[in-house]
């Protein structure tokens, strides 16, 4: 028999006692899991739904009588749970990596190219050809792929290939002939290009020196955007999403967006971070801040900014030179004056901030940055982030708490990048590497994300990997540094309460409590009953978002 919370039957009492409310949905036998306010898991086996928000949730005999002629999801005692939140991805990223050649299944370079000449030859009208996921970590190369290999696929079209990471492209002869680099195209600026013994580039281009490259990729057109976004929606909704986390938009994705909001057709809420502090930002910021727009589907007001690259192409900034690279340290993408005054000007006009920070110089950059601009300016209170902290000091780890940080982490980076961050930066700093636990600990709240389409955008790999740390083969034996890992109820909290609470919203989304949305998903299984190394394998049955149905699978 089920046993429901007292919470869960405190609700339904109050239900009962209270004038008649109608409601339009009742969401009946149902294995139904749910996280109080305060992050306490609570069970429930009846929900009753009103203009898209929960009214309440209990047992079947106390919310039958009040259903009326509700519309009835009978859950055939399949297990129900909050739809979940990516604290961190790339909306129009996913979208645009849908559409384009992917990558990320190549294990060898071999493999990689037979990918990209199939998509050549069935594909000859294309004026470029784009994709990305590629790893050369995986392909055991030792080193970076080259133009004239990937030539081999693809020589008469330009070719441009980005890092499974984004922080890195792979570019082919005509690309890079196209966009005018050569022996001698200086390296901009917190970026790096590639080149062998005579300094001759040799097809890749690390971090900033992308924008040589991608300043010649002609830019979608408005079909195609909408094409991208139509394609991101359906499959976060297949997976499960009912929020994301854009982490960095421009001002035509941002009115693209509100576009969709107005018709309607937005199936996930999107909390947008405005890509910087440029020219986007001065045009979007004139009237401040975007709260709740379109039925709360649409927040924009957040900022991204960039300290560093990512620990697989050594563009993450260190304290010390990296392990398997002694000249190198990586790249900081700003002056400590530069980054804290982006910070300042953001949050001089009331927009949170988010700063993608992987190694432990440029972690260190960001902390000094927001206390400069707290003890100057304030804003301590728009819970501000550190977005991916995935190398971190461990003396700097207290200052998340003291500087009131959010920890914006990912847990599929980890399992993705046990093959080869130990061999980036040693043992001894892996104390503060991937370290869930110890910010837990303190009491910093982790808003769990996945960076798709740097990762898969399916967010039960994300619960996966944080309690297990293992791959999906279950290696290695026992979790890479499980000392580190979450348990179940702390790993669907950062995917929902925590996520929410990064976003500003946890008083309407996150959990199945009374008067928030009711954002929930059905699930082929019982998570918290099953043997967690099946966590990963879930199937997503149904996706509901504000009492609508978004997505049924097949």
């Amino acid at each position: 028999m089920l046993r429901l919370s007292g919470l869960s039957l405190l609700f339904a009492a109050a239900l009962c006692a209270s004038s008649a409310r109608a409601a339009d949905l009742f969401v009946d036998h149902v294995n139904g899991y749910t996280l109080d306010g305060k992050g306490k898991l609570q069970r429930f086996e009846a929900m009753l739904v009103e203009k898209g928000k929960v009214v309440a949730t209990g047992s079947h005999a106390a919310l039958a009588p009040r259903a009326g002629d509700a519309q009835v999801l009978d859950g055939k005692g399949r297990t129900l749970m909050p739809g979940l939140i990516d604290a961190h991805g790339h909306v129009m990223g996913l979208g645009q990596a849908l559409r384009q050649i992917d990558l990320t299944p190549a294990k060898s370079l071999d493999a990689a190219l037979a990918i990209i000449k199939a998509h050549a030859n069935a594909h000859p009208e294309s004026a470029w050809l784009l994709g990305r996921g590629w790893n050369q970590e995986i392909w055991k190369l030792g080193r970076f792929p080259t133009a004239k290999e990937l030539d081999g696929a693809v020589a008469d079209h330009p070719a441009w290939l980005e890092r499974v990471d984004g922080h890195a492209g792979w570019a082919n002869t005509a690309a890079l002939k196209l966009s005018g680099i050569d022996s001698n195209t200086p390296d901009p600026a917190g970026g790096r290009i590639e080149r062998d013994a005579q300094g001759q580039p040799t097809g890749v281009l690390v971090d900033a020196a992308m924008a040589l490259m991608t300043s010649k990729v002609p830019a979608p057109d408005a079909q195609e955007s909408a094409r991208m976004l139509d394609a991101a929606l359906a499959e976060m909704a297949r997976v499960g999403l009912v929020g994301v986390d854009d982490a960095g938009v421009s001002a035509d994705t941002v009115a693209l967006y509100k576009r969709y909001a107005d018709a309607g057709r937005l199936t996930a809420r999107i909390y947008a971070m405005i890509g910087g502090t440029g020219a986007d930002f001065d045009h979007l910021a004139k009237d401040g801040p975007i709260k709740g727009y379109g039925g709360d589907f649409l927040d924009v007001r957040a900022v991204k900014l960039f300290a560093d690259g990512a620990l697989g192409s050594r563009g993450a900034a260190l304290l010390a030179p990296y392990s398997d690279d002694p000249h190198n340290k990586g790249l900081l993408f700003e002056t400590p004056a530069q980054m804290q005054a982006k910070i300042a000007k953001a949050i001089g006009k009331g927009y949170q901030v988010g700063v993608h920070a992987i190694g432990d110089a440029a972690n260190r950059e960001v902390l000094d940055a927001y206390a400069a601009v707290f003890k100057q300016e304030g804003g301590k209170e728009l819970r501000n982030r550190i977005e991916h902290a995935q190398v971190v000091d461990p003396g700097d780890i207290p200052r998340f708490v003291q500087l009131g940080l959010i920890a914006s982490m990912q847990p599929t980076h980890a399992t993705s990048d046990m093959n080869m961050a130990e061999d980036r930066i040693g043992k001894a700093r892996m104390r503060g590497a991937y370290a869930w636990r110890t910010f837990l600990k303190q009491g910093t709240r982790i808003a769990g994300g996945s960076d798709f389409p740097v990762e898969s955008p399916n967010p039960f790999y994300g619960l996966y990997s944080a309690v297990t740390r293992q791959d999906h083969e279950g290696k290695p034996p026992g979790g890479w540094y499980p000392q580190q890992d979450m348990s179940l109820p702390e790993a669907l909290r950062a995917f929902t309460l925590d996520a929410a609470y990064a976003s500003h919203a946890e008083t309407t989304r996150g959990t199945l409590e009374p008067g928030k949305w009711a954002d929930f998903i059905l699930i082929d299984r019982d998570i918290f009953k099953d043997r967690p190394a099946r966590i990963w394998s879930t199937v997503v049955l149904e996706t509901w978002v504000g009492g609508q149905r978004v997505y049924a699978k097949p």
